[in-house]
């Protein structure tokens, strides 16, 4: 089957849905944490925002890569 993307799509989503989760951790371990006005430190407030943007790409991408995936998976069988 040529490649259609589904790989790119599948590594890419991890890894933005990975930086998420991992900026998501240090922000609530290391950085302070947050309340609700916000994060406490200039850093935790960069850390937010990459969660706030990187987590919903990233789940996006993620879903789409799979779907392609299991659409592959399931034209492969038949």
């Amino acid at each position: 089957m040529p490649d259609d993307g589904t790989r790119q799509l599948l590594q890419w989503g991890g890894s933005i849905m990975g930086t998420g989760v991992v900026a998501g951790v240090l922000l609530v371990t290391v950085l302070g944490g947050f309340t609700r006005t916000g994060a406490s430190t200039n850093t935790g407030w960069f850390a937010l925002i990459l969660v706030l943007g990187c987590v919903p790409f990233g789940g996006m991408l993620l879903t789409l890569g799979v779907a392609k995936w299991l659409r592959n998976r399931r034209i492969g069988r038949g």
